[in-house]
């Protein structure tokens, strides 16, 4: 056979061959990795979303019981309650706000036991008192409660005072107890929602579902402190450490639910037209820079209750008692020896 009739076998190459399955190969393993991302991702958001559902869960079910000390036990649960002063004096009822405790009004007691007998209370869920879970933590309910424990240390007349919040329930517990509450006297307590400014940004996020029972499990000194910074307006103020302890020893459900049942009983029904029902001497007392209500709208809406005393105080915010105690407690003397 000659040279020229001989053919080579040549192997046959194909161009889609090989390459093609290489690609493929290469998308293939791609797209395994995409799809690991995914389901990584979306077993991690299910993690987080878990995790602030179990937070969330164990933060609301948060309970405690009433610290030793003057305890009365009301409905099953113990309530602290502390009195200064002499025992046959006027009684003089000091009740806190929200987050507060029977310590808000130390700066003031001085002053007051002069002339008076000053009982104080710690709020169901606040201070010293049992924090349940279970109970019911609405502003009327709250008053109740006082009542019950003013009923239990032989006080039949009081003058009441109202600091915030514990101005609707001082409020609530006149429209009880007309038959105890011989005047009222109301500290930066908001006269109906139109007035509110803020809680600042730390209390918006302290009620955002989720993130507010998280926000509350890893609270710090001061995160506490950014939250009470609204509460005070005075220049170089510093806010004690008891006021801090105080908010760190509520449970998380304490503090909300008492938070909403505020807000609701404003809602129901604007603190003047409730007033005016009450018929009631009425002293009100605003710190002129207060941070949460606007002060001077809620000045003029006070001022359409018949009789009632309307006092702004210049050079303080939402706490005229810690941040001038001194001329709180002589505007609160005043207003008590007149209706004596």
């Amino acid at each position: 056979m000659s040279k020229s009739s001989r053919k080579r076998s040549v192997p046959s190459i194909d161009p889609d061959g090989p390459r093609t399955s290489g690609v493929a190969s290469t998308l293939g393993a791609a797209t395994r990795r995409k799809r690991r991302q995914v389901v990584a991702a979306a077993i991690a958001m299910l993690a987080v979303a878990g995790f602030l559902l179990i937070n969330a869960v164990l933060v609301e079910r948060q309970s405690s019981a009433g610290s030793e000390g003057s305890l009365v036990d009301v409905d099953g649960v113990s309530m602290y309650v502390r009195e200064d002063g002499p025992r046959d004096a006027p009684a003089l009822v000091l009740i806190h706000g929200l987050g507060g405790s029977t310590r808000w009004w130390d700066a003031v007691v001085p002053a007051l036991v002069t002339s008076h007998l000053v009982i104080r209370v710690d709020l169901l869920g606040h201070g010293r008192s049992a924090k349940p879970t279970g109970a019911v933590y609405s502003v009327p309910e709250q008053a109740r409660r006082v009542g019950l424990v003013l009923d239990r240390v032989g006080v039949r007349h009081a003058i009441v005072v109202g600091h915030s919040t514990g101005g609707s329930v001082a409020t609530a517990l006149a429209e009880q107890r007309g038959d105890l509450v011989t005047a009222l006297t109301l500290i930066d307590t908001g006269p109906s929602m139109d007035a509110f400014i803020s809680d600042g940004p730390v209390g918006k996020l302290l009620f955002a579902p989720g993130v507010g029972q998280l926000l509350w499990r890893i609270r710090t000194d001061s995160i506490i402190r950014k939250g009470l910074r609204t509460a005070f307006s005075r220049s170089g103020y510093e806010i004690p450490q008891q006021l801090v302890d105080d908010v760190r020893a509520m449970t998380y459900h304490s503090l909300t639910a008492m938070s909403q049942a505020a807000d609701d009983y404003l809602v129901e029904q604007a603190l003047p037209a409730r007033l005016a029902a009450v018929g009631q001497p009425v002293l009100v007392i605003f710190g002129q820079d207060d941070q949460r209500w606007r002060s001077s709208s809620s000045a003029a809406e006070y001022r359409r209750v018949p009789g009632a005393r309307v006092e702004l105080v210049s050079g303080v915010g939402h706490s005229p008692m810690l941040e001038d105690p001194q001329r709180t407690a002589v505007l609160i003397s005043a207003f008590a020896d007149t209706v004596r």
